[in-house]
Order: C-alpha cells, then sequence, then structure tokens
C-alpha cells in the first residue's frame, strides 16, 4: 500500500467530498455525542479565514484514495512560533502509517517556515474511563507530544433544567450586582462594547504549561472574525454587564450555534474584569443568556463547554447550572 501527502486543491469537490466525510466518521467515532461537523466551518478556512490565521491544508491517500488529512494553522499576528494543529485519519484505515506520513510533513513545513511548537487538542479518558481506547491521545504522546493542558467538556442538558433552581440562583446574582445592568445582543457586537473584554481572554484563561502568549486583539480583528463567524452561518447571542458607574462592559459570556443545527450549542466566552468580580457576574450573564438563546432557538437541548481542570472557579459555576462532565480532552505540545 502506498501513501501520498498532497496539498487539498479547493476546486476539487471530490476530494473536499471525502474529506469531509472522513471528518464526520472520526468525529462519529471519537465523540458520537456530538453533532456531525458543519459543512460550511469545516470549509471555512479554506474560503473565509479567521484574521491572523494562514491555514495550510494536506490530504493523505492510500492507494489514491483520501484517507486522512493534516490542516495547520500558521498565526500571523501573534503566537508566529506556533502552530495549531488538526490531524484526522479516517477510522476505517487507522494505524497504517497514515497519520505518521501527514504529521511528519506537517514538521517538514514547519521546520522550514522557522517554527517552534505544535499544539493540539485530543479527547481524553475521565475518571473512570482509563480503559477507553483513544487513538488520537495514543498518536500525540508516541509522536513525542507533551500534555499541556487537561480539559473537560461538560453538558447542560436544557430538557431537564431545574428552573426554580435556576430562578434562585438569578435572583442571587441581580443582588449580589446591584450597581450594573445587563445588556443583550446577538452576532455583530455594538459598537460601543466591541474592544473592552475580548483582549483579557487569554490572560485570564488556565493555560497549564502550554506556550502561548497574550493574542492582541482589537476593533479589527474583532470585526474580521465576526465576518468569518457569519460566513460559517454560527449563530452568536451574548449577555453583557455595564457597570453603571463608569458605563464600561465589564463582563460578557457568550453561546454559538453551528448553520447545521437547532439542538445543540457551546457555550463560548465568560470573562469578568478583575476589578469587578465578587458580585456573580459571571453566573448572571451565564444564566441570562440561556434565556437568550433559548428565546431565538427553541430546539435547543444540549449546551457543551470546555473548562480547564484547574478552573475551579468556572467549574462551580456551571455545575451550579447543571453542567455534568460528558468527556476528557487534552491539549498537547510538541516543541520542535
Amino acid at each position: 500500500m502506498g501513501i501520498s501527502v498532497s496539498p487539498l486543491d479547493p476546486a476539487d469537490e471530490a476530494t473536499l467530498d471525502a474529506v469531509y466525510r472522513t471528518a464526520v466518521a472520526a468525529q462519529a467515532e471519537d465523540e458520537p455525542d456530538l453533532p456531525p461537523l458543519c459543512r460550511r466551518r469545516f470549509e471555512a478556512p479554506l474560503r473565509h479565514p479567521m484574521p491572523g490565521v494562514d491555514t495550510r491544508w494536506w490530504v493523505a491517500r492510500l492507494d489514491g484514495a483520501p484517507v486522512g488529512w493534516l490542516r495547520l494553522h500558521l498565526h500571523t499576528l501573534d503566537n508566529t512560533d506556533n502552530a495549531s494543529v488538526e490531524l484526522v485519519v479516517d477510522p476505517a484505515h487507522r494505524r497504517r502509517g497514515v497519520g505518521r506520513a501527514l504529521h511528519e510533513h506537517g514538521l517538514r513545513l514547519l521546520r522550514e517556515r522557522g517554527g517552534k511548537r505544535l499544539v493540539g487538542s485530543t479527547v481524553s479518558p475521565l475518571p473512570g474511563e482509563e480503559g477507553r481506547e483513544l487513538p488520537g491521545a495514543a498518536f500525540a504522546a508516541a509522536v513525542g507530544a507533551k500534555p499541556a493542558l487537561a480539559d473537560v467538556r461538560r453538558r447542560l442538558d436544557v430538557t431537564a433544567l431545574d428552573r426554580p433552581r435556576l430562578a434562585g440562583l438569578l435572583a442571587g446574582a441581580r443582588t449580589a450586582a446591584a450597581g450594573y445592568r445587563t445588556v443583550r445582543w446577538s452576532d455583530r457586537t455594538p459598537e460601543e462594547y466591541v474592544a473592552y473584554l475580548e483582549g483579557r481572554l487569554l490572560v485570564d484563561a488556565p493555560l497549564g504549561d502550554l506556550e502561548w502568549e497574550q493574542e492582541k486583539v482589537d476593533a479589527e480583528r474583532i470585526r474580521g472574525t465576526e465576518r468569518a463567524l457569519d460566513a460559517r452561518g454560527v449563530r452568536r447571542y451574548h449577555v453583557g454587564a455595564v457597570h453603571g458607574a463608569s458605563g464600561r462592559l465589564v463582563a460578557w459570556s457568550m453561546v454559538s450555534l453551528a448553520a447545521n443545527t437547532t439542538w445543540h450549542a457551546w457555550q463560548q466566552i465568560t470573562i469578568v474584569d478583575p476589578a469587578h468580580r465578587g458580585h456573580r457576574l459571571g453566573l448572571l450573564t451565564k444564566i441570562e443568556n440561556l434565556d437568550h438563546a433559548l428565546a431565538h432557538e427553541p430546539e435547543l437541548r444540549v449546551i457543551d463547554t470546555f473548562n480547564a481542570a484547574t478552573n475551579t472557579h468556572m467549574i462551580a459555576i456551571n455545575e451550579q447550572l447543571g453542567y455534568r462532565p460528558a468527556a476528557g480532552s487534552t491539549d498537547w505540545q510538541l516543541t520542535i
């Protein structure tokens, strides 16, 4: 059997179809509780890249048939020594050297560019699942990557919400947040809020052993990201908290849905300015944003979110809302 690796041609629809089917098959094997990958979002790096990200995409063929692919996301505005990596092999063709061929191809490109690190994520076991076979994690370890940050994906069953409990939590949060007001919006961020909190995300997020610098985020980059998300068909719901005395946005929570689903969402950013912590603003914005999303997405049944295992404060908030562990995740780092 011969393995070849070549760049993905965006005009080659047959290969693009095969690559997408491979991605869907791999997710169904490794994360069967998630909805199928959105085709628009999957192809977006080819047509609507995120600001500051140059994506290179290769296809592995086994005896001429596409069976795997590699995407390297090269960062051009910050973290220029790092590349984020996605490597997927069709479950029916694993353990035949396809992943290794793709990995070595990516390493060659990164070395040619003077890059220093690869960073990628795999599913990992939760407590009690230590015997579960997880090929992505095994492959990352086999190529010499080191686990740099442990995450847990938690899931909220929206159909089983404890409404009286949520109402009580919301009332308590509003009392603690006296002097603040909440604001809601969908998709595009209002001009008066656009440049304030996004730059805090990596400052506040636990990074473990990841060598990752704070991203330089300004209004232009935020607007570029919003345009890319619009092109992907991603629907976004936001709630922010505004400090009454200063008029500044000091907390922000966002939920998003892919274009191909009405039943599943992702809880994305929730951040609170350090100077305004202790007023339950994270809890307040999360609960109000749940109500905001459900008002526009009546078929929503499930919300997933990721938390670093060390982020005990946000985990406690999520567990109060009813989130429960669904899968483990590990961010791996390979220094070359």
